[in-house]
Protein backbone atom coordinates (compact mmCIF):
# COMPACT_ATOMS: atom_id res chain seq x y z
CA UNK A 1 0.00 0.00 0.00
CA UNK A 2 1.05 3.68 -0.39
CA UNK A 3 2.26 5.39 2.03
CA UNK A 4 2.58 9.74 3.14
CA UNK A 5 3.65 11.17 -0.51
CA UNK A 6 7.66 11.73 0.43
CA UNK A 7 8.55 15.93 -0.38
CA UNK A 8 9.93 14.98 -4.00
CA UNK A 9 6.29 13.51 -4.30
CA UNK A 10 3.97 16.22 -3.14
CA UNK A 11 3.30 18.52 -5.64
CA UNK A 12 4.85 21.84 -6.36
CA UNK A 13 3.62 24.62 -3.15
CA UNK A 14 1.07 26.84 -4.75
CA UNK A 15 0.51 24.44 -7.06
CA UNK A 16 -3.84 25.38 -7.88
CA UNK A 17 -6.11 22.21 -7.16
CA UNK A 18 -9.54 23.74 -9.22
CA UNK A 19 -13.02 22.76 -9.09
CA UNK A 20 -13.79 20.59 -12.15
CA UNK A 21 -17.39 21.76 -13.05
CA UNK A 22 -19.93 19.43 -15.55
CA UNK A 23 -22.43 21.81 -16.09
CA UNK A 24 -26.00 21.03 -18.03
CA UNK A 25 -24.07 18.05 -19.58
CA UNK A 26 -26.45 16.46 -22.34
CA UNK A 27 -24.59 13.70 -25.26
CA UNK A 28 -26.79 12.26 -27.98
CA UNK A 29 -25.39 9.56 -30.14
CA UNK A 30 -28.07 9.81 -33.05
CA UNK A 31 -31.48 9.50 -31.46
CA UNK A 32 -30.84 8.10 -28.12
CA UNK A 33 -29.92 10.30 -25.09
CA UNK A 34 -26.52 8.73 -23.55
CA UNK A 35 -26.77 12.14 -21.00
CA UNK A 36 -29.53 14.18 -20.28
CA UNK A 37 -28.70 18.09 -18.34
CA UNK A 38 -26.36 16.78 -16.21
CA UNK A 39 -24.12 18.72 -13.59
CA UNK A 40 -21.94 17.93 -10.48
CA UNK A 41 -18.91 19.51 -9.09
CA UNK A 42 -15.91 17.53 -7.69
CA UNK A 43 -15.02 19.94 -5.04
CA UNK A 44 -10.63 20.45 -5.01
CA UNK A 45 -9.08 17.82 -2.69
CA UNK A 46 -11.83 15.49 -2.50
CA UNK A 47 -12.78 11.89 -3.46
CA UNK A 48 -15.86 11.87 -5.47
CA UNK A 49 -17.81 8.48 -6.69
CA UNK A 50 -19.82 8.58 -9.66
CA UNK A 51 -22.14 5.55 -9.95
CA UNK A 52 -25.06 3.99 -11.24
CA UNK A 53 -27.08 0.85 -12.64
CA UNK A 54 -25.35 -0.88 -15.68
CA UNK A 55 -26.08 2.16 -18.59
CA UNK A 56 -26.50 4.68 -16.54
CA UNK A 57 -24.13 6.76 -18.69
CA UNK A 58 -21.32 7.20 -16.06
CA UNK A 59 -18.26 6.15 -18.96
CA UNK A 60 -20.31 8.77 -21.42
CA UNK A 61 -19.83 11.06 -19.29
CA UNK A 62 -15.68 10.61 -18.31
CA UNK A 63 -15.35 10.29 -22.10
CA UNK A 64 -17.09 13.59 -22.29
CA UNK A 65 -14.61 15.37 -19.35
CA UNK A 66 -11.48 13.42 -21.05
CA UNK A 67 -12.64 15.00 -24.24
CA UNK A 68 -13.49 11.16 -26.17
CA UNK A 69 -16.75 12.19 -26.62
CA UNK A 70 -17.95 16.23 -27.53
CA UNK A 71 -20.90 16.95 -25.39
CA UNK A 72 -24.18 17.76 -27.37
CA UNK A 73 -25.35 20.53 -24.58
CA UNK A 74 -23.56 21.63 -21.88
CA UNK A 75 -19.92 22.52 -20.65
CA UNK A 76 -16.79 20.81 -18.57
CA UNK A 77 -14.21 23.39 -16.57
CA UNK A 78 -11.44 22.75 -14.57
CA UNK A 79 -11.72 25.76 -12.65
CA UNK A 80 -12.02 28.94 -14.92
CA UNK A 81 -10.60 26.62 -17.67
CA UNK A 82 -13.16 25.20 -20.04
CA UNK A 83 -12.37 21.52 -21.73
CA UNK A 84 -15.68 20.98 -23.48
CA UNK A 85 -14.17 21.42 -27.14
CA UNK A 86 -10.66 20.66 -25.82
CA UNK A 87 -8.48 17.77 -27.46
CA UNK A 88 -7.82 14.46 -25.25
CA UNK A 89 -4.03 15.52 -25.26
CA UNK A 90 -4.90 19.44 -24.08
CA UNK A 91 -6.61 17.91 -21.22
CA UNK A 92 -4.07 16.36 -19.74
CA UNK A 93 -1.74 19.02 -19.92
CA UNK A 94 -3.84 21.32 -17.90
CA UNK A 95 -4.15 18.42 -15.35
CA UNK A 96 -6.70 15.83 -15.96
CA UNK A 97 -5.17 12.17 -15.48
CA UNK A 98 -7.02 9.00 -16.45
CA UNK A 99 -6.37 5.52 -15.48
CA UNK A 100 -8.80 2.77 -17.46
CA UNK A 101 -10.83 0.28 -16.82
CA UNK A 102 -9.75 -2.19 -18.91
CA UNK A 103 -5.85 -2.19 -18.85
CA UNK A 104 -3.95 -0.57 -21.91
CA UNK A 105 -0.05 -1.16 -20.60
CA UNK A 106 2.67 -2.02 -22.96
CA UNK A 107 2.79 -5.69 -21.61
CA UNK A 108 6.74 -6.13 -22.87
CA UNK A 109 7.73 -2.68 -22.10
CA UNK A 110 9.04 -2.30 -18.72
CA UNK A 111 7.25 -0.54 -15.85
CA UNK A 112 8.93 2.39 -16.32
CA UNK A 113 8.57 2.75 -19.84
CA UNK A 114 4.81 2.38 -19.37
CA UNK A 115 4.27 5.24 -16.80
CA UNK A 116 6.90 7.55 -18.80
CA UNK A 117 4.36 7.30 -21.57
CA UNK A 118 2.22 10.01 -19.20
CA UNK A 119 5.24 12.56 -18.97
CA UNK A 120 5.32 13.00 -22.79
CA UNK A 121 2.18 15.51 -22.66
CA UNK A 122 4.40 17.32 -20.55
CA UNK A 123 7.64 17.23 -23.04
CA UNK A 124 8.17 20.15 -25.21
CA UNK A 125 9.92 18.81 -28.05
CA UNK A 126 7.21 15.88 -29.16
CA UNK A 127 8.61 12.40 -30.07
CA UNK A 128 10.24 13.20 -33.18
CA UNK A 129 12.77 15.73 -31.11
CA UNK A 130 13.22 12.34 -28.63
CA UNK A 131 13.76 10.15 -31.36
CA UNK A 132 16.38 12.21 -32.51
CA UNK A 133 18.00 11.67 -29.56
CA UNK A 134 19.06 15.68 -29.24
CA UNK A 135 21.51 16.19 -26.29
CA UNK A 136 18.46 18.50 -24.57
CA UNK A 137 15.96 15.90 -24.66
CA UNK A 138 18.15 13.52 -23.51
CA UNK A 139 18.82 15.47 -20.10
CA UNK A 140 15.16 15.85 -19.94
CA UNK A 141 14.00 12.28 -20.72
CA UNK A 142 16.91 11.55 -17.62
CA UNK A 143 14.67 13.98 -15.41
CA UNK A 144 11.31 12.74 -16.72
CA UNK A 145 12.39 9.13 -15.89
CA UNK A 146 13.30 10.41 -12.30
CA UNK A 147 10.00 11.52 -11.75
CA UNK A 148 8.58 8.56 -12.94
CA UNK A 149 10.44 6.36 -10.91
CA UNK A 150 9.68 8.46 -7.81
CA UNK A 151 5.80 8.36 -8.69
CA UNK A 152 6.37 4.37 -9.21
CA UNK A 153 7.83 4.07 -5.51
CA UNK A 154 4.54 6.50 -4.27
CA UNK A 155 2.01 4.05 -5.49
CA UNK A 156 4.12 1.10 -4.49
CA UNK A 157 5.79 -0.61 -7.45
CA UNK A 158 9.46 0.40 -6.86
CA UNK A 159 10.46 -3.24 -6.98
CA UNK A 160 9.06 -4.12 -10.30
CA UNK A 161 10.49 -0.72 -11.97
CA UNK A 162 12.47 -2.84 -14.98
CA UNK A 163 10.05 -5.88 -15.47
CA UNK A 164 7.88 -5.87 -18.65
CA UNK A 165 4.34 -4.81 -17.44
CA UNK A 166 2.87 -8.18 -18.79
CA UNK A 167 4.32 -10.49 -16.23
CA UNK A 168 3.24 -8.24 -13.42
CA UNK A 169 0.11 -9.77 -11.07
CA UNK A 170 -3.63 -7.89 -11.97
CA UNK A 171 -3.28 -5.56 -8.93
CA UNK A 172 0.18 -4.59 -9.55
CA UNK A 173 -0.84 -4.03 -13.41
CA UNK A 174 -3.77 -1.62 -11.98
CA UNK A 175 -1.12 0.72 -10.10
CA UNK A 176 1.04 0.87 -13.05
CA UNK A 177 -2.00 2.28 -14.64
CA UNK A 178 -2.66 4.76 -11.84
CA UNK A 179 1.11 5.86 -11.87
CA UNK A 180 0.66 6.29 -15.27
CA UNK A 181 -2.28 8.80 -14.81
CA UNK A 182 -0.50 10.30 -12.18
CA UNK A 183 3.04 10.96 -14.34
CA UNK A 184 0.65 13.36 -16.46
CA UNK A 185 1.09 15.51 -13.07
CA UNK A 186 -2.50 15.70 -12.87
CA UNK A 187 -5.10 18.25 -10.32
CA UNK A 188 -7.32 15.61 -10.64
CA UNK A 189 -7.39 11.98 -11.40
CA UNK A 190 -10.39 9.94 -12.83
CA UNK A 191 -10.21 6.15 -11.68
CA UNK A 192 -12.20 4.29 -13.99
CA UNK A 193 -13.72 0.82 -12.02
CA UNK A 194 -10.54 0.33 -10.39
CA UNK A 195 -11.26 -2.60 -7.69
CA UNK A 196 -12.83 -4.33 -10.88
CA UNK A 197 -12.03 -8.05 -10.74
CA UNK A 198 -10.22 -7.69 -7.66
CA UNK A 199 -11.29 -9.84 -4.52
CA UNK A 200 -11.78 -8.09 -1.13
CA UNK A 201 -8.19 -7.76 -0.30
CA UNK A 202 -7.43 -6.59 -3.25
CA UNK A 203 -10.36 -3.95 -3.32
CA UNK A 204 -9.31 -3.01 0.17
CA UNK A 205 -5.73 -2.14 -0.85
CA UNK A 206 -6.75 -0.25 -3.41
CA UNK A 207 -8.98 1.63 -1.92
CA UNK A 208 -6.34 2.43 1.00
CA UNK A 209 -3.86 3.72 -2.04
CA UNK A 210 -6.77 5.90 -3.11
CA UNK A 211 -7.10 7.27 0.14
CA UNK A 212 -3.32 7.88 -0.02
CA UNK A 213 -3.15 9.39 -2.89
CA UNK A 214 -5.58 12.21 -2.25
CA UNK A 215 -3.82 12.30 1.36
CA UNK A 216 -0.33 12.23 -0.35
CA UNK A 217 -0.86 14.10 -3.29
CA UNK A 218 -3.71 16.68 -2.24
CA UNK A 219 -5.52 16.18 -5.37
CA UNK A 220 -8.95 15.39 -6.57
CA UNK A 221 -10.27 12.36 -6.99
CA UNK A 222 -13.50 11.35 -9.57
CA UNK A 223 -13.71 7.59 -9.86
CA UNK A 224 -16.34 5.50 -11.21
CA UNK A 225 -16.58 2.04 -9.43
CA UNK A 226 -19.44 -0.63 -8.84
CA UNK A 227 -18.08 -2.19 -5.17
CA UNK A 228 -20.67 0.04 -3.11
CA UNK A 229 -18.61 -0.86 -0.01
CA UNK A 230 -15.66 0.83 -1.52
CA UNK A 231 -17.84 3.73 -2.67
CA UNK A 232 -19.25 4.49 0.70
CA UNK A 233 -15.86 3.82 2.67
CA UNK A 234 -13.62 6.30 1.33
CA UNK A 235 -16.08 8.83 -0.99
CA UNK A 236 -16.45 12.82 0.36
CA UNK A 237 -19.37 12.94 -2.68
CA UNK A 238 -21.12 10.41 -4.39
CA UNK A 239 -23.22 11.37 -7.91
CA UNK A 240 -25.86 8.94 -8.86
CA UNK A 241 -26.94 8.65 -12.98
CA UNK A 242 -30.30 6.22 -14.02
CA UNK A 243 -30.58 6.01 -17.62
CA UNK A 244 -28.28 9.04 -17.76
CA UNK A 245 -30.11 11.54 -15.56
CA UNK A 246 -28.44 12.93 -12.26
CA UNK A 247 -31.00 11.16 -9.80
CA UNK A 248 -28.56 11.88 -6.54
CA UNK A 249 -25.35 14.08 -5.46
CA UNK A 250 -25.21 14.15 -1.67
CA UNK A 251 -23.04 12.43 0.80
CA UNK A 252 -22.91 9.04 1.12
CA UNK A 253 -25.06 8.85 4.01
CA UNK A 254 -27.58 10.60 2.64
CA UNK A 255 -27.03 8.76 -0.77
CA UNK A 256 -27.51 5.28 0.57
CA UNK A 257 -31.09 6.17 1.73
CA UNK A 258 -32.54 8.24 -1.22
CA UNK A 259 -35.43 6.21 -2.60
CA UNK A 260 -34.72 7.00 -6.16
CA UNK A 261 -30.90 5.51 -5.93
CA UNK A 262 -32.66 2.29 -3.80
CA UNK A 263 -35.19 1.95 -6.67
CA UNK A 264 -32.45 2.38 -9.18
CA UNK A 265 -30.53 -0.40 -8.31
CA UNK A 266 -32.82 -2.71 -6.59
CA UNK A 267 -36.84 -2.18 -8.65
CA UNK A 268 -39.51 -0.34 -6.57
CA UNK A 269 -40.02 -4.28 -4.50
CA UNK A 270 -36.37 -4.25 -3.49
CA UNK A 271 -36.78 -0.42 -2.34
CA UNK A 272 -39.51 -2.06 -0.03
CA UNK A 273 -37.26 -4.12 1.82
CA UNK A 274 -34.05 -2.79 1.84
CA UNK A 275 -32.39 0.30 3.41
CA UNK A 276 -29.40 1.03 0.57
CA UNK A 277 -27.43 -0.21 -2.23
CA UNK A 278 -24.22 0.56 -0.18
CA UNK A 279 -23.49 -3.11 1.76
CA UNK A 280 -22.91 -6.40 0.26
CA UNK A 281 -24.99 -8.05 2.53
CA UNK A 282 -28.72 -6.18 1.48
CA UNK A 283 -27.81 -5.43 -2.16
CA UNK A 284 -26.41 -7.12 -5.05
CA UNK A 285 -23.63 -5.56 -6.58
CA UNK A 286 -24.34 -4.90 -10.90
CA UNK A 287 -21.72 -6.43 -12.59
CA UNK A 288 -18.82 -4.02 -14.29
CA UNK A 289 -19.94 -2.65 -17.89
CA UNK A 290 -17.57 -2.74 -20.21
CA UNK A 291 -19.41 -0.09 -22.82
CA UNK A 292 -22.05 2.78 -21.99
CA UNK A 293 -21.92 3.30 -25.56
CA UNK A 294 -25.72 2.95 -27.32
CA UNK A 295 -25.62 -0.75 -28.93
Amino acid sequence: MATAAPAHVTPDAGRDVRPLSVEGLTIRFGGIVALQDVSFTVRPGTIHALIGPNGAGKSTCFNAITGIYPPTEGRILLGDKVLTDTPAHRIAALGVGRAFQNLALVGSSSVLDNVMLGRYSLTSGGFLAYGLRLPWTMRAERRHQERAAEICDFIGIAAHLHKPAGVLSYGDQKRVDIARALAVEPTILMLDEPAAGMNSSETAEMAGLIHDIREGLGISILLVEHDMSLVMGIADQVTVLDFGRLIADDVPAVVQKDPSVIRAYLGAEGSQTHDAPAAPASAPHPQPDEKETPA
